[in-house]
């Protein structure tokens, strides 16, 4: 098959298109690398917008004209860039908001594909429609909306959130739902607000590129070394303070016993190396599933501190503890802390049933063959 992935958040698309190459698929990735993290893509789709001074002439530009010349200069290059766009078996969508335009920039950008391509299948991953729904409607026990819902007062640092239950946003929603062959979920968070849903083809498991990512054996014979990589953009989303106020705890109590290293917005090919010599990683609060940066340390070996709730090891039908779920509460984290630093062959443990769920579950070339198998027959 002839694929072209649109969008790229997490890795996601990078990982399952070295899945599908694996499997003698041709398959072509355009996106915009999301910002700082530079995920590498084929064709880079962006706008010039990045320094201050043309962030504010951007700003200033939409607050005279209401155009949003950043969302413009993206769908013009679609249109430059239109004859490598046509002709695919299947195209995917990252989100409801793949090239990162306005909605209505996004659908005419989406008519366009839709004639000139055969199959068009979106994903569930990263903020949508449904998701918003689900967690404004307070129906999780927690979820990233969980401080807005109790604070909003937060409503600046929300708005690219909320903005997906707007007229527009809405309307962009029903167009690709009722538009596309269907929609497919790459987690629990976005697995549970799609259930029942008529257009919804199940859950398939984010592709970890186990080949690329070694498993390292975990030793403990000294320090125990710990490690909180901070997007200072997402902080309050991911629930940073929490394990921030807990490590303060634990180094009080444990300062002798630990080393504990944190770092702030830093680009992915670093991140990835810097957390290399931890024992355990601490990677978001608000999740009843792990994101990518949790499941690439787990194939790395590495015990993280993430969403892993009971739906989570339902769905999986989990026998061993493979992460250490977390809640947007100090003193759980600080206790799921101490459980590790005071019994550390739990820490091997959980290090071994990782790597191995990741290889059951998550395999890249495993994924990408129910994706072909879910892309052909629908």
């Amino acid at each position: 098959m002839r694929i072209l992935l649109i969008g790229e958040y997490s890795r996601l698309h990078n990982s399952l298109k070295e899945g599908l190459t694996a499997l003698g698929h041709e398959v072509l990735l355009v996106g915009n690398g999301d910002g700082f993290k530079n995920y590498p893509v084929d064709i880079r789709l962006d706008h010039s917008f990045h320094s201050k001074f043309l962030k504010k002439f951007k700003v200033a530009f939409y607050k005279l004209t209401s155009i949003d010349i950043g969302s413009w200069e993206i769908y013009f290059k679609t249109l430059l860039i239109n004859k490598k766009l046509k002709g695919f078996d299947v195209v995917q969508l990252i989100n409801e908001s793949s090239i990162k335009a306005t909605p209505k920039l996004e659908i005419k950008f989406l008519k366009r594909i839709l004639k000139q391509n055969k199959k068009l299948f979106l994903l569930s991953c990263g903020i949508d429609y449904q998701c918003m729904k689900y967690m404004m409607e307070g129906k999780f026990e927690y979820s990233i909306m969980s401080p807005y819902l109790e604070d909003k007062s937060l409503f600046e640092l929300y708005k690219f959130q909320l903005q997906y239950l707007n007229e527009d946003y809405t309307k962009l929603h029903n167009f690709i739902y009722n538009n596309s062959n269907g929609v497919i979920a790459t987690d629990m968070d976005y697995h549970i607000p799609l259930l029942g849903n008529k257009h919804y083809l199940g859950l398939i498991p984010n592709p970890i590129n186990i080949e690329k990512i070694k498993y390292t054996p975990l030793k403990v014979d000294d320090k125990i070394k710990i490690f909180h990589g901070v997007n200072t953009k997402a902080v309050v989303k991911k629930g940073n303070q929490y394990f921030s106020d807990a490590l303060k705890i634990i180094e009080k109590k444990y300062g002798d016993k630990v080393e504990i290293k944190t770092t702030y917005s830093i680009p992915y090919n670093e991140y990835i190396k810097l957390y290399d010599e931890c024992h355990i990683l601490l990677d978001q609060v608000y999740g009843y599933d792990q994101g990518y940066n949790a499941l690439e340390a787990m194939a790395k070996g590495k015990v993280v501190l993430t969403g892993a709730e009971k739906e989570f090891e339902k769905f999986y039908d989990l026998k061993h503890q493979v992460a250490v779920n977390v809640k947007p509460d100090v003193n759980q984290i600080f206790n799921a802390l101490s459980d590790l630093i005071e019994n550390p062959e739990k820490i091997l443990n959980i290090s071994k049933s990782a790597r191995t769920f990741i290889e059951d579950c998550h395999d890249y070339k495993k994924i990408a063959k129910k994706y072909s198998n879910v892309w052909s027959n629908n």
